[in-house]
């Protein structure tokens, strides 16, 4: 049997990129040492550890901020120039004011150009040469789908819409997909898989579903082998989740807790106290940003946003509690005089100073004081209004298993769904909610954070 081709998988790639970015942004400062410090290149060397350290590490959380390590974002050449741009020059900026994990400051200005060019133009063309020759088809995976016709055929919608970059090379089924006439069609009735796998190279095998078939044990059988031969076989529910990071619409049913249990971390007391430790240091850096705050907000409410500055609003918490929520006013007064309705994009209540508070997510600061009290979390789901909760109860299957944690100022569905404003897209964001709560970690939790960051500096508020 043959042994797979060596492909290079999301995390191998992810990273790849970062430690080559490390290794070309190190090159390129020693390049600008070695020019513009001979003499000194000694004491260089002798801090090298540390302040190469520290170099790496700004490079790699910036990097995150402005996506540089977002693959769609790796593989455009335009996009991907505008982040290593941007993130150098933060990389830099930070990097030469921190104090002695870091080298002092250069003796004249324009040394300080000579560095930001120094780590950005060797970092700019291992990306063009990762573009140009690793991000080629060759290195993608070759998929086979295994199962029945109609979960194969939304299996390959989902990766022609969410994994573009890997190959279908066919599909193993009892009957040919009308739909997709060029994706090569195997008859599980008549052929054999291993042949098939060894002959168009496959590096996965997604099984969509129980097989239906006479030969359902010699298959399974088949798949034994290849998985001892390094195949990676994959359920469609893991991969789903793998590729989409939020849970699957069927497995919000009555059987949820089949698929659907908490995170081991639920249940971690070292991960709840550190996650309450951090959300009051977080809340109280909130509060003091608020107060340096609160004079501008003040003068463009009373230019552009006439009436008070702030405004409660109940909503609803951890296990179905009511608690009174705090933001800045970002609608004319009055807004909902005629009772509650869901917000939309472009809502024409939104005032024009209101659009600006959404758009930075300054109207949210305010919250800090939600999390000080332990209403809220700097992580959860969003809190709903009561109103809302009732209604997308009745009509989306098990809403109410987000209050299991506490509502949180950002969430996953937060930074990975845009604002949902109808029954079905709350049902989206639900999904992601649920993600969260099944995998919540220290690691997601950081990459929640990260991409808020890339939220706001975007401007991808509501």
């Amino acid at each position: 049997m043959n042994k797979p081709k060596n492909k290079i998988n999301i995390s191998e790639r992810l990273l790849l990129l970062r430690l080559l970015d490390v290794l070309f942004a190190i090159l390129g400062f020693y390049v600008y040492v070695y020019f513009l410090n001979f003499e000194d290149l000694n004491k260089y060397n002798a801090h090298f550890f540390p302040w190469m350290l520290t170099l790496g590490v700004y490079l790699l959380l910036i990097g995150q901020i402005f996506e540089m390590y977002r693959l769609k974002v790796a593989s455009d050449q335009f996009r991907i120039v505008r982040s290593i741009v941007l993130t150098t020059f933060f990389t830099t900026f930070f990097y030469i004011f921190t104090p002695v994990i870091a080298p002092e400051l250069p003796p004249k200005r324009i040394y300080i150009l000579y560095l930001y060019l120094a780590i950005t133009i060797p970092i700019l063309l291992w990306r063009f040469a990762y573009i140009f020759f690793i991000f080629t088809p060759k290195y993608f995976k070759d998929i086979l789908i295994l199962g029945e016709s109609q979960s194969v055929s939304k299996v390959i919608d989902l990766i022609i819409s969410k994994a573009p970059e890997n190959h279908i090379v066919g599909y193993f089924t009892s009957e040919k997909i009308l739909k997709y006439p060029d994706i090569p069609f195997f008859d599980k009735k008549t052929d054999e898989l291993i042949p098939i796998v060894n002959l168009y190279s496959v590096t996965e095998i997604i099984v969509t579903d129980r097989l239906k078939s006479v030969k359902t044990n010699s298959i399974n059988q088949d798949l034994v082998k290849l998985f001892e031969n390094g195949i990676a076989i994959k359920n469609i529910e893991n991969y789903y989740e793998e590729i989409t990071s939020c849970i699957p619409r069927h497995h919000l049913n009555e059987d949820f807790y089949r698929n659907i249990s908490f995170s081991k971390n639920h249940e971690d007391r070292m991960y709840l106290a550190l996650g309450r430790l951090i959300d009051i240091i977080l809340s109280i850096i909130g509060l003091v940003f608020l107060l340096f705050l609160i004079p501008f907000v003040l003068v463009g409410n009373l230019v552009a946003n006439r009436g008070p500055l702030f405004y409660k609003q109940e909503r609803i918490g951890l296990k179905g509690k009511a608690f009174k929520i705090i933001k800045f006013r970002s609608m004319v007064k009055n807004a909902e005089e005629n009772g509650a309705v869901w917000a939309v994009k472009k809502d024409p209540r939104v005032t024009v100073f209101g659009k600006f508070l959404r758009k930075t997510r300054f109207d949210e600061i305010p919250q800090f004081y939600n999390i000080l009290k332990g209403e809220m979390a700097f992580i959860g789901p969003r809190p709903e209004r009561p109103k809302f909760v009732e209604e997308l109860a009745s009509k989306i299957n098990l809403y109410r298993i987000r209050h299991v944690i506490k509502p949180g100022l950002t969430g996953w569905a937060q930074v990975m769904y845009p604002y949902a404003s109808s029954v079905e897209e709350q049902g989206k964001k639900l999904r992601f909610d649920l993600y969260y709560i099944k995998n919540r970690s220290f690691y997601l939790d950081f990459k929640i954070i990260i991409k808020t960051f890339s939220t706001v500096l975007f401007f991808r508020g509501n």
